[in-house]
């Protein structure tokens, strides 16, 4: 079905918190290949998330934030019989962790006029505390998919 990127094989994690969930966010952060800008944009915000709470652990606030925004089951198109449902279905773990970055990185760049490590602190710090941009998409998802659960033994 889905095929196998080059970043699930080959995967090394960030030089500074030796953790590969920082290494993916990075690399989907960046743009025009432009990696040590992606790194300082990324470090630079765990550092003012550290500023604003000194009682966690920086990167901790960011895996938290992460698994926050993970949605667990959505919506997928189904034709059945000539009409197309919305039928929910259950996440896959890879495709969790992606909506979840997409939607964190979706959510700074729609914000204009702030620096970009401050747009994602401030992002990452909402959906730590639940509420946010990104935690609204995953709520909406979630709904939807609540919403059409009569459609649900469709998903075969």
């Amino acid at each position: 079905m889905g095929r196998i990127t080059a970043s699930r094989s080959h995967f090394k994690p960030d030089p500074r918190f030796n953790s590969p969930l920082a290494s993916k966010f990075i690399n989907c952060l960046m743009q025009d290949g432009k990696k040590t800008v992606a790194q300082g944009v990324f470090y630079n915000a765990i550092e003012e998330i550290g500023r604003r709470l000194p009682e966690n652990e920086a990167i901790a606030v960011f895996d938290e934030a992460i698994e926050n925004v993970k949605p667990y089951v959505e919506v997928r198109s189904k034709r059945v019989g000539g009409a197309s449902y919305q039928v929910p279905m259950q996440v896959n773990r890879n495709r969790q962790q992606s909506l979840a970055i997409r939607w964190i990185l979706g959510a700074i760049r729609d914000k204009k006029g702030r620096p970009t490590h401050l747009k994602l602190a401030d992002e990452l710090l909402a959906a730590y505390k639940k509420e946010g941009v990104a935690y609204t998409k995953r709520e909406n998802t979630h709904r939807m998919a609540d919403a059409n659960k009569a459609f649900s033994h469709f998903a075969w």
